[in-house]
């Protein structure tokens, strides 16, 4: 099951963006996430979170249209996208895409990027998209296809990324080692349509972007 959680951030309304959503088999908001989909015409599976960022209009749109509202309290140990991973979880989704999570709120995007973490041990395969990036975790292998040209970046969030082989791209590696601090990894770019990027330990970070 492909599940789409769209949360209050930053969230540019490309076709790119709206046909991402229109494949999602549950789509789900966070709390004022829901206002981004009312724009574009999208209607949630369900809206949870703690409803202080929701506009009340837009709560009273979705209200009319019987779409569930699943309300937390304000102190909880968990944010409104974090709920709705656990939510889409429960639902049985096999992978999930996190939008409108990235933002001005420095500590919510850290937080946010970092649930991808808590995704890949459970084995979902999951990533975050805004209008400039595609953001994935990796603890194995990821394979992505890309234009020719299109930025590339790999930076490791353990202490050590062990057997990092990138193939496809303009500067490949073959069972590299790079710590956390490296700066190696950063702007490389698709040599080809396609790159395979592997590790053998550790955790990278891997941001497929443009400016």
């Amino acid at each position: 099951m492909n599940c789409i959680i769209v949360a209050s951030g930053n969230l540019l309304f490309s076709p790119g963006i709206k046909h991402l959503l229109q494949k999602g088999d549950l789509i789900i908001a966070a709390d004022g996430g829901a206002g981004h989909l009312k724009l574009m015409d999208i209607t949630p599976h369900a809206i949870i979170g703690d409803m202080d960022s929701i506009h009340p209009d837009t709560r009273k749109f979705f209200e009319k249209k019987l779409i569930p509202i699943i309300t937390h309290p304000p102190r909880k140990d968990s944010t409104d996208t974090d709920l709705c991973i656990d939510f889409a979880l429960q639902k049985g989704a096999t992978t999930i895409t996190l939008i409108g999570v990235t933002g001005s709120r420095l500590d919510h995007t850290l937080a946010n990027i970092l649930l991808l973490r808590r995704l890949a041990d459970l084995g979902v395969e999951s990533r975050i998209v805004d209008a400039n990036n595609e953001i994935y975790l990796v603890t194995d292998q990821l394979n992505l296809t890309g234009k020719k040209g299109e930025l590339l970046s790999v930076i490791p969030i353990s202490n050590k990324v062990t057997g990092l082989t990138l193939t496809g791209l303009e500067y490949p590696l073959e069972n590299a080692s790079i710590s956390m601090g490296s700066s190696l990894g950063i702007s490389n770019y698709f040599k080809k349509s396609s790159a395979t990027i592997s590790i053998a330990t550790g955790v990278l970070l891997v941001t497929k972007s443009r400016d």
